[in-house]
């Protein structure tokens, strides 16, 4: 029977594993593990910088295996990574990330928090990281969220104790938390948390150490390991049908952006944790020996023990409600506990076990993705009761609405179902993640609703609230209002309900260059977002530039269709940089968002409005040639941003690439990371260096340090060989070390200027070494370090040219960088002053 619950377990597990969305169906295994995770009271919280460096093996074994409260706080939420399943970036990709940091809790059972510290990109050093972060600011966040998860243990994942010797980020999260495990007790730090939390002092911090932090497996085994704990995190969970190393490459596997879906893995598996503050546990492979982890640790537990520790001893497999009016007498005692942090924890849980045990099925459910301030929408209230217990609905409240849905009896398998009007308050603020919704900072969001710090995303918009009565006994059960539908290939699909204003705006492009003093056709899309709409749009701008109409008016008819107006927009005889913004005007309200949708199977749909906007700007830029063929890597904006600027741009298909086929074009460019991701570059790399050989030009972006195997000896005609050198600084001092190169003369003449404006760094994996027929362009540093000159190599190459760049490109061009878009204009012109000298003869 246990083998057939595991297997039942194991399939839930899956398909709500592959269906994120839906609400998770508890079988008796679930709720005998939910039970043994009741009767711990303990909590560990860990600790580190982006979501990816969370140990899943550790957390699952806490929260699976010992039955802690376990939860991990990513200082970041990974806005400044790469993405490699879709074009979110920054701000988005956070949202992306947060939601794959969810979804892998959902796996390994663990609970997500985060502060607002925004993942600025790599950093060398914890002082740049903190100054850039704001250290008091950050440090406050992981002293609140200390306080209010009150952890007996914390777990670092980075060593504190070495500043410079790994990421920034990295290092700070270990820092942060050094520093804060002391701070949370003390009344005098931070005492405006304190109306909503109390001080708390965790008992014990560790540091998630290996022998990779020693250097070698030898120097690990020779080291000193008197303050060591060890755990086998590969056990094996007989009621749940998997180990908890499956587990836990399941719950990496959500991090799907990054690549991070694996094979599982299985088998006994050490996991280490140095003692950095506090008592060390006799009991070295037990992480809360000596501290109280059961019911009696608070006042009035030891009689709640007494009844929920008999119920896991005697639980029934084959009929679970049968331990209902024991759970509602604990649920009962539990009520009458002084201790609010536990009291609000374990209610909770038991009355998810309550519900899970009666078969209960609760559902407040729209038929609509969203709705605007001020509309009437339907809401399906749904219930059922699938045992013989006795249960009914006292009252059901959708926020403060009293659905007046009374004295509703439950009987066993009778479906209710009702549909209520629900009216949204004119008042009722937008859905979007709430540290968007202000401007932030270059390294940290700003929230101004200080009880939302920390949590993982913004509350759900509408909340129904069922009282229940069970044989007496009242209990409130808390369900997020849903909006629910069906594929035909996809099934049953839940998203969350979203509150959004009537309309939208946005442009086509995020970045509009202008080559030279000409008007552009500007386009504008309206999106409805309620049927019959009618109002006016204008398009504020900057100083200098024009456009052809102060307002356009519009009607659109049908909710989630799209009117698309345009602007002629006429920029300055000069360089300049500014912004537009769309203003709609309906209903004497003034909309200047925009929504964007992110819409992946592993994680929930996610609505975010930002503020709508595009950067203009207006560049003296000349460009020789016009036809550029782009082959794609890990997936950027380059293609977009050259054809903003003139460039006939055509992606090619790695696998189409012949001898013949790469001739039409003026230059062929790799996109970022190619030779790590693209495999048919193995069989076409000798083609591409074939185009350059022949007169080509032939432009590869950075990648990642041999990282493309053994198939390729060198992706470049010469010795070339990749390091994981970078500058992260993108205000560091550019210098031109060959000033009389084409790469900084033609078209375009390159100086100190065209380096300002630079976002997020200078550039990545630059080479280190490289052969004689290289021309190093730049050299640049990051503070205190020695100048680097790899960021750009040009060698000659037969009668082409083959350039090497780790510049962001990547990240600039999309920005509107003036002097980036130069910059690799000369690039894509290379050999065409010559060209260009030989016609002047010629004529």
């Amino acid at each position: 029977m246990r083998q057939l619950l595991g297997l039942l377990t194991y399939s839930l597990f899956l398909f709500n594993t592959i269906n994120s969305q839906a609400p998770k169906k508890a079988s008796p295994s679930d709720i005998y593990h939910s039970i043994e995770e009741l009767n711990f009271l303990g909590s560990a919280l860990y600790i580190a910088a982006h979501p990816d460096d969370e140990n899943t093996r550790l957390i699952s074994y806490l929260a699976n295996n010992t039955k802690a409260r376990t939860a991990y706080l990513s200082l970041t939420r990974g806005d400044g990574g790469q993405n490699l399943i879709g074009p979110e970036l920054r701000e988005l990709l956070g949202v992306l990330r947060t939601q794959e940091l969810l979804a892998a809790r959902k796996v390994d059972g663990g609970e997500q928090f985060f502060t607002r510290a925004n993942d600025f990109g790599y950093s060398k050093h914890p002082n740049e990281t903190l100054e850039i972060w704001n250290k008091e600011t950050i440090l406050g966040d992981v002293v609140k969220v200390i306080r209010q998860f009150k952890p007996d243990v914390i777990i670092n994942r980075f060593d504190h104790r070495s500043p410079g010797s790994t990421h920034g980020h990295h290092t700070s999260s270990a820092m942060l938390s050094y520093e804060a495990f002391d701070l949370a007790n003390d009344p005098t730090a931070y005492p405006n948390q304190l109306s909503t939390s109390s001080t708390w002092q965790p008992k014990r911090l560790f540091f998630n150490t290996s022998w990779w932090f020693y250097g070698s497996q030898e120097k690990f085994e020779e080291a000193d390991k008197s303050k060591l704990l060890s755990m086998d995190v590969g056990v094996y969970y007989p009621m749940l049908g998997m180990s908890n190393n499956e587990i836990a490459s399941l719950a990496s596997s959500q991090h799907l952006c990054q690549g991070f879906g694996r094979l599982t893995a299985r088998g006994s598996e050490s996991e280490y944790v140095e003692l950095l503050k506090g008592d060390l546990p006799n009991d070295k492979n037990n992480l809360f020996d000596g501290i109280d982890t059961s019911w009696s640790r608070i006042k009035g537990g030891k009689a709640i023990g007494e009844i929920l520790y008999e119920v896991q001893r005697n639980f029934n497999f084959i009929n679970p409600s049968e331990h209902l009016p024991s759970l509602l007498k604990a649920y009962t005692l539990l009520q009458k506990t002084t201790d609010k942090h536990w009291k609000e924890i374990k209610t909770e849980e038991l009355t998810n076990i309550i519900s899970a045990i009666s078969g209960l099925y609760l559902e407040a459910s729209t038929e609509t993705s969203y709705a605007n301030p001020g509309e009437t929408v339907s809401v399906q209230i749904q219930a059922l009761n699938r045992s013989t217990i006795n249960a009914k609905i006292k009252s059901v409240y959708i926020n403060d609405q009293d659905l007046q849905l009374n004295a509703v009896a439950l009987k066993n398998n009778e479906f209710f179902d009702k549909k209520i009007a629900l009216h949204i308050p004119t008042t009722t603020e937008f859905t979007s993640p709430y540290w968007l919704i202000e401007k932030g900072t270059l390294g940290t969001y700003t929230v101004k609703n200080n009880n939302l710090i920390g949590k993982p995303e913004s509350p759900s918009a509408f909340v129904a609230t069922f009282n229940l009565d069970f044989n007496g006994v009242s209990i409130p059960i808390k369900k997020s209002v849903v909006y629910k539908f069906a594929k035909p290939e996809k099934g049953e699909i839940y998203q969350p309900f979203e509150i959004l204003p009537e309309a939208t705006a946005s442009f086509a492009d995020k970045v509009i260059i202008f080559a030279d003093a000409s008007e552009k056709r500007i386009p504008v899309i309206i999106k409805a977002h309620q049927d019959s709409i009618s109002g006016s749009i204008e398009l504020k701008y900057g100083e200098g530039w024009q456009v052809d109409k102060k307002e356009q008016a519009f009607f659109i008819a049908k909710k989630g269709d799209e009117k698309t107006v345009y602007f002629n927009l006429s920029p300055p005889s000069l360089e300049n940089e500014n912004s537009i913004t769309p203003m709609i005007k309906l209903n004497g309200r003034e909309i200047t968002k925009e929504l964007i949708t992110i819409a992946y199977d592993h994680i929930p749909t996610q609505m975010v409005l930002l503020p709508s906007e595009a950067k203009v700007v207006r560049l003296n830029i000349e460009k020789a040639g016009d036809n550029i063929g782009y082959i794609m890597g890990a997936g950027d904006e380059v293609p977009t941003s050259l054809e903003q600027i003139g460039y006939n741009v055509q992606i090619i298909d790695p696998s189409t690439i012949t001898e013949e086929s790469l001739a039409k074009y003026d230059a062929v460019v790799l996109g970022i990371r190619a030779y790590n991701v693209v495999d048919e570059l193995k069989f076409k790399q000798r083609f591409i260096l074939d185009y350059a050989k022949n007169g080509g030009t032939v432009i590869v972006q950075y990648n990642t340090a041999s990282r493309w195997g053994s198939q390729f000896e060198n992706i470049a005609p010469f010795e070339l060989e990749i390091s994981r050198d970078r500058v992260t600084n993108e205000n560091s001092e550019v210098e031109i070390i060959a000033k009389d190169n084409s790469l900084v003369n033609f078209p375009n003449k390159i100086n100190a200027n065209d380096f300002q404006g630079w976002v997020q760094e200078r550039g990545l994996y630059f080479p280190d070494k490289w052969g004689s027929e290289f021309t190093p362009i730049l050299s640049m540093h990051d503070k205190d370090e020695e100048s680097t000159k790899g960021s750009l190599l040009i060698a000659p190459y037969g009668k082409g040219n083959y350039i090497y760049t780790g510049l962001s490109f990547f990240r600039e061009l999309p920005v509107g960088v003036p002097g980036a878009y130069k910059l690799f204009s000369n690039m894509l012109s290379v050999g065409k002053d010559k060209v260009e000298i030989k016609e002047q003869i010629k004529g």
